[in-house]
Formats: structure tokens, sequence, C-alpha cells
């Protein structure tokens, strides 16, 4: 299979993201961690509060340049402020995709430390972009589909939950308890604290 231009996808998939948010978005860079791993032209996308959401988003661009398997996700992470913290968790993340056990759809991730501030969540859960829609979530270039997932924080107890009862147990029950997904002072959904 000939692998497609991974700079073309880099300068589409940021092109992806401001269309559909409808803003521009800038463009950071880990100065530290695991460069080596991730593809040259890698970065995060930051993009501000707009009319879809009125929170920051964060988009990792180039997490799945080059790869030809059927692991070709990119994420992004929604934050009530600009934080340098979801820059470093996404550059993990997309480092991590990179080794011999790609991430993927409802996969979780072990942050290692709260996700901003002093919350509770120190895990994340790759979910499905329920909040928006396919034009967001199908990122199509050189005849493949890449799929831009929602990756929401969360934490071990939940993590635990998933593991044990599978992951639309765990989306069912942020939908019954109502997860405050972007309060990084939130409870547990599962223990309540």
């Amino acid at each position: 299979m000939q692998t497609p231009d991974s700079g073309q996808y880099i300068t589409q998939l940021e092109q992806h993201y401001q269309q559909y948010f409808g803003v521009e978005g800038r463009k950071t860079i880990l100065d530290k961690g695991p460069r080596e791993k991730l593809h040259p032209d890698f970065y995060i996308l930051e993009i501000p509060p707009n009319k879809r959401h009125g929170v920051f988003i964060y988009c990792t661009v180039g997490m799945s340049a080059d790869r030809t398997d059927d692991n070709l996700i990119e994420l992004f992470a929604l934050s009530p402020k600009s934080d340098h913290k979801l820059v470093e968790l996404l550059t993990y993340c997309a480092s991590y995709h990179r080794t011999g056990r790609p991430l993927n759809i409802h996969h979780t991730v072990n942050i290692g430390q709260p996700w901003l501030d002093s919350s509770v969540c120190d895990h994340a859960f790759i979910s499905l972009p329920y909040l928006d829609d396919n034009n967001l979530q199908l990122f199509n270039f050189g005849g493949h589909e890449t799929h831009c997932y929602w990756l929401i924080p969360i934490t071990k107890a939940e993590r635990d939950y998933k593991v044990e009862n599978g992951c639309e147990a765990l989306e069912q029950l942020f939908e019954e308890k109502g997860l405050d997904y972007i309060n990084p002072e939130r409870t547990c959904v599962v223990t309540g604290e």
C-alpha cells in the first residue's frame, strides 16, 4: 500500500478541525518529553472557545500521520481553560499510539497525574465524540478514513468499572449521572468521591 503524503495529511487535518469549529487554532509543541516517537511535524492545535463549544479544544495533528494500519485515529480533549497540561497529555498519548500497541476507540490511558488542577481524574477514556457529529469524527485523506475521537478525563475507579462492566456500561453510567466532563473538580460517578 502506498503511504500518503504525511505533510499534506497534517495540513488538511488542521483545516478539518478549523473548518469544523469555525475558528483558527494555535499550534503548540511540547518542548520536552517523547518527541522521538512522534512524526517530526506533529503538534497540538489549541482551538479557542467558539460557536460549537464555549471551551478550549486541544487536538492532535499528526498522531496517525504515515500510519498504514487500522489504527488511524486523532484525539481531542475539551478544557475549561487554556492549559499546557493538555498539550502534554495529548502528546504523551500520541507518542504511546506510535508504539507497538496503538490506541483506539474505548481504550483507557493512565495519565499519572490530575488532568487539570487537583482533579481526581488521572486516567482518560477514548470515546466517540458524542457532543459533535460525523463531520468532526471522520477525516478522509488519501482514500483512508481517520477517526477523531474524544479523550475524556476519568478516575481510576471509572476505568476499573469499564474493565469490569464494559465500555457501554461506563458510557451509560456517565449518562445516568450527568457526567460533568468539563469540570476538573467533579466527583467520581462510581464512588461519588
